[in-house]
């Protein structure tokens, strides 16, 4: 691409001395230049990639699970927990409160009234008694109505088309109509036509003085008007030429001898100088990536396999194995000591309960004081019954259940 880039300018522009002689200055002036400007630029590059790659990535993963699992997922839960039945719930309440009750009212109520309370009556009374009156009435008013339009016609239609067409329509024609067309006819047309005669003639003498007046007008103006454009091409073409020969030929050099090719060198030298200073800005980074390497990783390596990961083995199976062991052989005996001290505590309120109301513990352990039965609905002993307990049925609830 920059072989033919520069084919093509020189095909335009031979290859001066000039430009010889400033190329190989500019490209290193150039060098110099860009060289800090591409190392800046690669370390800024390096960097915003390695912060990217390093913090905002896990960054931004460690922001996404938080808001997933802070956010989304409790909302979701929510939603689908609490408003979705919630929403049921309101929706089930106002169709009961609210829908329901008019859908009832409508049905059962409001359309059985107005069916057979309302339009079935009308219907029946339209049917059975309007329409029969109805009918009576038209033929009554049809009769009458006949009799009206006779009685019209005669006294008031046939006097007034009488006097309208035998009095107005001949008075209108013969008084109004017909003098006024003689008269348009006889007086008014010759008037008029003799009137616009007179008017085209005064306006044609005037056009024609009007048209002399204007062609002696443009004449003169024309013949000013041509010496002043050939004085002002004169001076045009005087101006012209000095600008073109005093600045236009010399910037055109300038511009076509010096400033095209020092520009398309100092491009050139640009672009080969950004390259170069890449190349050399990669492998200053190389050689840095490469003493760091082995400054900074390989001892840091070697003290974490070395150094790092026995003792790390050392303190997990000498100090935490025992320590977590000991741990939960003490959380063990300290869960034992507790359940002891419940049963301790539960037999103490059992033994109290039985101290309030009564047991069947006697003067001697172990051996129970009996008293003898008795007969149902009897208060007399029987001698050859068993004997029985005489603590009611509460206490021994009671006692059981403590």
């Amino acid at each position: 691409m920059d072989a033919s880039k520069h084919q093509t300018l020189d095909r335009y522009e031979p290859d001066t001395a000039l430009t010889r002689l400033i190329r190989i200055p500019v490209r290193i002036v150039v060098l110099v230049l860009v060289l800090p400007v591409r190392m800046v630029w690669d370390l800024l590059a390096a960097g915003w990639h390695a912060f990217d790659r390093t913090l905002l990535r896990p960054l931004g993963r460690g922001l996404a699970w938080l808001a997933d699992t802070l956010v989304l997922t409790p909302l979701a839960w929510l939603f689908t927990n609490v408003l979705t039945p919630l929403a049921l719930a309101v929706t089930w309440l106002a169709t009961a409160l609210f829908i329901w009750p008019w859908i009832g009212l409508w049905r059962y109520v409001v359309v059985p009234v107005a069916k057979y309370g309302i339009a079935v009556p009308l219907v029946w009374l339209y049917a059975n008694l309007l329409t029969p009156l109805g009918h009576g009435a038209a033929w009554l008013f049809g009769k009458a109505g006949h009799g009206a339009a006779w009685l019209f016609t005669t006294l008031v239609v046939v006097p007034v088309a009488a006097l309208w067409r035998y009095v107005l329509v001949p008075a209108a024609r013969y008084g109004v109509a017909v003098p006024l067309v003689w008269l348009y006819g006889a007086v008014l047309t010759p008037v008029g036509r003799g009137t616009a005669w007179v008017l085209d003639r005064v306006w044609q003498g005037t056009a024609w003085v009007l048209g002399k007046v204007w062609q002696g007008t443009a004449w003169v103006l024309g013949g000013v008007w041509k010496g002043l454009a050939a004085t002002g091409r004169g001076v045009g073409t005087a101006v012209t030429w000095l600008v073109m020969t005093l600045l236009v030929a010399p910037a055109s050099w300038l511009y076509r001898r010096v400033l095209a090719p020092v520009g398309r060198e100092i491009a050139g030298a640009a672009e080969v100088a950004w390259r170069i200073a890449g190349y050399l800005s990669r492998a200053v980074g190389r050689g840095i990536a490469w003493l760091f390497r082995h400054l900074i990783g390989v001892p840091v390596a070697w003290a974490y396999r070395t150094v790092c990961t026995p003792v790390g083995h050392f303190v997990r199976d000498g100090l935490w194995a025992p320590a977590r062991r000991a741990a939960a052989e003490a959380g063990r005996a300290a869960r034992g000591a507790l359940a002891t001290a419940r049963e301790t505590v539960r037999q103490a309120r059992r033994d109290a309960w039985r101290a309030l109301v009564g047991g069947t513990g006697g003067t001697r352990s172990g051996e129970p004081l009996g008293v003898p039965a008795r007969t149902l609905g009897s208060t007399t002993t029987v001698p050859s019954a068993a004997q029985a307990s005489e603590t009611s049925l509460l206490g021994e609830k009671l006692v059981k259940q403590g």
